[in-house]
């Protein structure tokens, strides 16, 4: 299987360790655009929500995003899972799409999390 996931955040990296099998194929970007060509036969798409953010606390990076990603040709497809910002990072506000976020994953996030996203698809 091949997971893309899009984070600036060494933390998160740090928690997919062990989630995957050996043969499975895990791509991290750090610019989502980059991620979205990279989609090429992906299974799931984990994208953290804070690595579209221009501006801190600005929402509008995330809708650059979702915007790109429906219109992707490799990446329209793919389901996305988000990586929800810190319980304690206010947005401005969140928009969303019907069936755009395939799961949302919450903080803290562990390898176990990312083992479990695994066996959806």
């Amino acid at each position: 299987m091949k997971f893309v996931l899009v984070t600036k955040d060494k933390a998160v990296v740090e928690a997919t360790k062990g989630a995957f099998q050996p043969e499975d194929e895990l791509v991290v970007q750090q610019d989502w655009r980059q991620a979205l060509d990279e989609c090429q036969g992906a299974d799931l798409l984990f994208l953290d929500i804070l690595a579209t953010l221009e501006l801190p606390h600005k929402v509008a990076g995330y809708e650059r995003f979702a915007e790109a990603k429906m219109g992707h040709e490799k990446a329209a497809a793919v389901p996305l899972v988000l990586i929800a910002q810190p319980d304690d990072y206010e947005l401005d506000f969140m928009v969303g799409w019907p069936g755009f976020v395939f799961a949302h994953l919450r903080r803290p996030l562990t390898y176990k999390l990312f083992r479990r996203a695994t066996t959806w698809v």
